[in-house]
């Protein structure tokens, strides 16, 4: 990197001046200087970064030998995605890497110079007015000229907010009440065979409009609250409701974490434990023994 030293910032108009020189030097990089940064940055070479400095400089080299650095590092090995992607592509990811490094670095000297809360606010306000590199790069930086235009709208955005929530909450009362119902004149008799045709999953009675009923989000099957027990009341603090069928199938899962993901495993029809499974897998065919993925418990 450069060897001219630069003077550290201590006070928050001094980072937010060290943040828009190295912002500045970041892009020349990407835009006015673009092929001479395209060239430097050659895939047969090591690791290399892309580094911003406050003179509005900016310089492709290896990262610093010093462990740790004095500052944050910028994104290491840049150079071996360039030919793997689109040339507009690559510089977008260069751009938001870039935005990263430029938040690191000055917050890094706020927490050095012991900033306090309303110092770290003004700060991140002040960068925060700027427009980031990626959005430079990419060109949408343009659109935020158009904001003034959407804050004429703010009755509208308010309203449709309003309405928005009161979906929300509409949307959750239909998990508690009945089979979902429209207010659609055209569609109101089909709703009504719907709902006289839906049926309890635990004793298979018919819909009544005086009776319960809440819908498990797993088989998506409707129940009377006192077929599962469940009441009005109890129903409003479930965010999720799974019937007395789905719950007793996962809690009969056995789950085996490892590789950052869950599974269960199957055995001539039975759950069992990972080393009884990975035992099996051994001595029979593998097309008897599989594994099944699941997300997040």
């Amino acid at each position: 990197m450069e060897g001219i030293p630069h003077p550290l910032p201590r006070t928050v108009e001094e980072v937010f001046s060290d943040f828009k020189g190295r912002r500045a030097g970041l892009i020349k990089a990407l835009t006015t200087d673009v092929d001479k940064f395209y060239q430097q940055c050659d895939p047969d070479k090591e690791n290399l970064c892309l580094y911003g400095f406050p003179n509005e400089t900016w310089e492709v080299n290896l990262p610093v030998e010093e462990v740790p650095p004095e500052l944050p590092e910028p994104a290491l090995g840049i150079n071996f995605a360039r030919d793997g992607m689109q040339e507009k592509d690559w510089l977008s990811l260069v751009a938001v890497h870039s935005d990263s490094w430029l938040l690191a670095v000055a917050f890094y000297f706020g927490a050095r110079f012991g900033f306090g809360k309303n110092e770290r606010k003004r700060l991140f306000q002040m960068i925060n007015d700027l427009p980031t590199i990626f959005e430079i790069v990419t060109g949408s930086a343009k659109q935020s000229k158009d904001q003034p235009a959407a804050h004429n709208n703010g009755n509208k955005s308010k309203s449709s907010g309003k309405m928005s929530r009161q979906s929300e909450n509409q949307a959750k009362g239909v998990k508690m009440s009945a089979p979902p119902k429209e207010e659609d004149d055209s569609g109101e008799e089909e709703e009504d065979d719907d709902e006289q045709g839906a049926t309890c999953g635990a004793c298979g009675d018919n819909y009544g409009n005086d009776e319960f009923w809440i819908c498990c989000d797993m088989c998506e099957r409707w129940f009377h609250g006192k077929c599962v027990k469940i009441t009005p009341a109890k129903a409003e603090h479930i965010k999720q409701y799974k019937c007395p069928s789905c719950s007793n199938k996962r809690a009969r899962s056995l789950l085996y974490k490892g590789h950052g993901i869950e599974r269960e495993f199957e055995l001539g029809g039975h759950f069992c434990e990972y080393d009884k499974w990975r035992e099996g897998v051994n001595k029979r065919d593998k097309k008897e023994v599989k594994g099944i993925r699941f997300g997040d418990a």
